[in-house]
């Protein structure tokens, strides 16, 4: 099992901390020491998150703050409040996420509710929180991919998913977006000189409340997923092997620019975390500045011009 390094003195910032690989994720980091915003959409689960891990850690150092990414001024509102008590951010994971609802749903902004919640609120908040990232001395930000971002496809003349509506097409191409912005924001980084590292992890399959929640949106009886648990045909594991390539990419101090982790096993759904190679789909030139290009026009937010400055609206 991998052992997180000394976090001590360290601010982490985890979307999705109330359940899954995210709250893993808190659950590892404040043992060793760092302390953890846990940003998550519903107060009260996070707050039942964060006592789970007090009475395994009583020192565990947590702060429970609301972000719905489906919402683009509740990620805003979030961004200010961390800025206006001006700490340095070390790391920010952009963990959270949703599957594969069975129709189509929009945020309140007006987005097909995966592109939205899983990659463009991601990146809006990653572009409101680089002023304080980079007032760090090791900033890094750390992207959750897919096992699905293999098959997935930017459809730029359709990122809404408007005139014919997939839940896994759609889900597939916002894990690949995630991919997509963690390699070009590490590029920036490089040019730019600011020292960031951005890294991106994939969990394979693993059993988490994400399988089912999303299937479940819409419905007045809920179903059990097929992937929901443990099925002899499909092989999957539990959360703490899921959450290591997260915790990899996210605290691994050699972690080279642009890495990209996930299991071992067959097809990267199960196993100890390697370094995986970058699928085909994320390999188009220019591709993932294209996509970061749009995305900013859609959030309203930009990266800033240099170390230290802020981020313009």
């Amino acid at each position: 099992m991998y052992t997180v390094p000394d976090q001590s003195g360290r601010l982490i910032v985890i979307t999705g901390a109330n359940s899954g690989t995210g709250k893993e994720a808190a659950r590892r980091i404040a043992a060793a020491g760092g302390e953890v915003i846990m940003a998550v959409r519903t107060l009260e689960k996070g707050e039942t998150a964060r006592a789970e891990i007090l009475r395994q850690n009583p020192d565990a150092r947590l702060d429970v703050r609301r972000i719905d990414l489906a919402d683009l001024a509740s990620v805003r509102e979030f961004a200010d409040r961390l800025t206006a008590e001006g700490r340095p951010v070390d790391v920010l994971v952009n963990n959270a996420g949703v599957m594969a609802p069975p129709t189509r749903f929009e945020t309140v902004d007006g987005f097909e509710l995966q592109f939205g919640s899983n990659f463009l609120g991601p990146l809006a908040l990653t572009n409101r929180l680089l002023p304080l990232l980079l007032r760090s001395e090791r900033p890094r930000v750390t992207w959750m991919s897919s096992v699905a971002a293999v098959p997935g496809r930017i459809h730029f003349d359709d990122l809404q998913f408007t005139r014919s509506y997939s839940p896994w097409r759609a889900y597939a191409q916002s894990k690949l977006a995630d991919l997509l912005a963690g390699l070009h924001l590490g590029a920036v980084s490089d040019e730019r000189g600011w020292g960031l590292t951005s890294t991106i992890a994939h969990p394979g399959f693993t059993r988490t409340n994400l399988q089912s929640a999303g299937a479940n949106l819409g419905r007045d009886k809920p179903r059990r997923s097929l992937f929901a648990g443990k099925n002899p045909f499909i092989p999957s594991q539990g959360v703490e092997q899921g959450a290591e390539p997260l915790l990899f990419a996210a605290t691994y101090p050699y972690a080279p620019q642009g890495s990209y982790y996930g299991p071992n096993g067959f097809g990267g759904m199960t196993g100890p975390t390697t370094k995986v190679a970058v699928p085909r789909a994320a390999r188009g030139a220019d591709l993932g500045a294209s996509l970061w290009t749009v995305a900013e026009a859609l959030t309203s937010t930009s990266l800033p011009a240099a170390a230290g400055a802020e981020t313009t609206d």
